[in-house]
């Protein structure tokens, strides 16, 4: 977690006081980073203008987005897909004002993002910090709603000024203070000695610098992002095909006009039951044998000649 010249200003006027704990909210000076000249800006090649914005905010993006989940895996994916999802937007990422605050905010998002708890490996609980302090800051952090979560690492954390953090967390400068002071209250509540921003600020630096957080190499983010554009475009490619080729089936297969349905069948009452033929009477028998023995008078019977 990058410090940035931490000098606590009072500022009353802006700063609500939380019930329970005397919380301050201060402002901090933030120093400009000076820009590159145009020339060497031009003389990079994508590649290597990536690689440097990718070593230069990677590990301390890991070590943040540690502070936000508490896993050490997730933090280093939700980095790692942030940057993938950068290389494939390079063109826009590189003409932002600010590329690292456009990569905080996305791998920020990636690890708050609840569909993680729907993942089988992220159901159980990942071993704690060995000290019994970090453990008790750390459980307060996953204590805090995200949203206060986000904005205190980033005001306390990380540094940035209140209309940056609000930015950043799209919120508005007043609630941004106002999650802010909440978030403080619930930490004080819990962990008396952090109750002090400059000590609260040092406290997560050091929970965030005890863990051993590493992050990929720079070619290697770039050649997954590349791999997993390819795949989706593939995918979409596939999906679109099988989208027309069910669309033809179907103008193939369906019907050209109207039909109406069938009828469904009426039971017709009235008609005596049909009466299956009894043996034959002896009377009967006789008046067959005889037409059988009498020749047929008339035309002769048509019958089937073979050919």
């Amino acid at each position: 977690v990058p410090d940035h010249g931490r000098s606590p200003v009072p500022d009353h006027s802006r700063s609500p006081t939380p019930h329970g704990h005397h919380v301050i909210l201060t402002e901090r000076r933030r120093t400009t980073p000076s820009r590159r000249p145009d020339d060497a800006i031009t003389a990079l090649t994508p590649d290597q203008a990536f690689d440097a914005l990718y070593a230069f905010c990677a590990p301390a993006l890991v070590r943040q987005t540690y502070l936000l989940t508490g896993r050490r895996e997730l933090a280093r994916e939700s980095v790692e897909r942030a940057f993938q999802i950068a290389w494939q937007r390079w063109p826009e990422v590189a003409r932002d004002r600010d590329p690292a605050g456009w990569v905080r905010a996305l791998a920020y998002e990636c690890a708050l993002s609840p569909w993680h708890r729907l993942r089988p490996r992220h159901r159980h609980p990942e071993p704690p910090p060995p000290d019994a302090f970090d453990r008790a800051l750390m459980d307060t952090l996953l204590t805090l709603p995200p949203s206060y979560r986000r904005t205190l690492v980033l005001y306390d954390g990380v540094g940035l000024g209140l209309p940056e953090t609000a930015a950043e967390t799209e919120a508005s400068t007043r609630a941004a203070v106002n999650r802010l002071a909440h978030a403080r209250e619930a930490v004080a509540e819990r962990l008396p000695e952090l109750a002090d921003p400059e000590t609260l600020h040092w406290r997560l630096v050091e929970l965030a610098s005890t863990e051993r957080l590493r992050a990929a190499k720079p070619p290697a983010v770039r050649r997954d992002g590349e791999r997993r554009a390819r795949f989706w475009t593939r995918a979409a490619i596939a999906f679109t095909v099988a989208l027309i080729g069910a669309t033809a089936l179907t103008v193939r297969t369906a019907p050209t006009h109207y039909e109406p349905p069938v009828p469904a069948g009426e039971t017709v009452r009235g008609v005596p039951p049909p009466v299956a033929p009894g043996p034959l009477s002896e009377s009967e028998q006789k008046l067959r044998a005889k037409l059988r023995k009498q020749e047929q008078k008339g035309p002769d019977r048509l019958l089937p000649q073979p050919w």
